[in-house]
């Protein structure tokens, strides 16, 4: 069924009168009334019947002209929300890592609930392969994700990522420990190749970044516990238990020190990541610009 056609029935079931809905449409009657005969024809029920010498709805005609009025309603409520001059309406659904939750996203809510009332957020913590799942299966509008330079994640095609910050990573030792000349990483890590290695538990990234790290200084190094929790790491390591990645913009635990890596250097790198095509739409595209604007420089 043309939906094109449904404003000429419902103008029809409201006026009464085929001469006075061409003349409100601008056009003549005799396509008014081929306009109902087609949309009859593809509705397969008569719509007008005689009156006299006028012509009104037949039962299913009326039924048809109440459906017709929902439908272009709704036909009408989707060219607004899709309308990229309109203001932004509708519910943005959001997952990410919780680093990036607290930096870029709590600050866009809290500013959009005064600016832009009419957008609305979920927020789920997930790490970013769960994230990109998500993403692809169309469960949420806005992954914010992360992986590392020495461990880069593959994109779905479906998918486009927007940059949204870097930062470098180190190795978090005990602070007694820490050697007096640490070296490039690959002295860093061979000094700790004995040690008990921590991974993440939900994201392997950690991990691989360190086990390429230990396979170019000639190792292979033995991961012992998991966890998703940087202040679970922090917990670890001050009881003995072993060895971790850390970021360096992040105040640690007394007792903990970051020994830098370099040559290479491992950095995180966050990203916002949208189904191509979507980011467009007004609401997401409102999320995106505002989440953008927060990333720390």
């Amino acid at each position: 069924m043309d939906t094109r056609r449904l404003p000429y029935l419902v103008e029809f079931d409201r006026h009464g009168s085929m001469r006075v809905v061409a003349e409100l449409m601008g056009t003549s009657t005799s396509v008014v009334s081929q306009q109902i005969a087609a949309l009859a024809r593809e509705a397969g029920a008569a719509l007008v019947e005689p009156d006299g010498r006028r012509a009104r709805l037949t039962p299913a005609g009326q039924r048809l002209a109440e459906h017709g009025r929902t439908i272009l309603a709704a036909v009408e409520a989707a060219q607004r929300d899709l309308d990229p001059d309109a203001e932004p309406r509708g519910l943005v659904r959001v997952a990410g890592f919780a680093s990036a939750i607290r930096r870029t996203l709590m600050p866009t809510v809290v500013a959009m609930a005064r600016t832009h009332p009419r957008v609305a957020l979920t927020i789920r913590e997930y790490e970013p392969a769960e994230a990109h799942a998500m993403l692809v299966a169309d469960r949420i509008d806005l992954a914010l994700t992360y992986d590392y330079d020495l461990a880069p994640a593959a994109l779905d095609p479906d998918l486009a990522a927007t940059p949204l910050w870097s930062t470098a990573w180190g190795l978090a030792v005990p602070a007694a420990e820490v050697p007096d000349d640490a070296g490039d990483s690959l002295a860093v890590v061979t000094a700790f190749r004995d040690c008990a290695w921590i991974g993440n538990s939900r994201n392997p990234a950690d991990e691989q970044v360190l086990r390429t790290l230990a396979s170019m200084a000639g190792f292979a190094l033995r991961t012992t516990h998991e966890a998703d929790s940087l202040d679970l790491v922090e917990d670890l390591i001050l009881a003995g238990l072993g060895v971790g990645l850390l970021p360096h913009d992040r105040p640690t635990a007394p007792g903990i020190a970051i020994v830098p890596l370099t040559a290479p250097a491992v950095r995180l790198r966050a990203s916002a990541v949208t189904r191509r095509g979507r980011e467009t739409w007004p609401p997401l595209a409102l999320v995106l610009a505002q989440v953008v604007a927060q990333a720390p420089t």
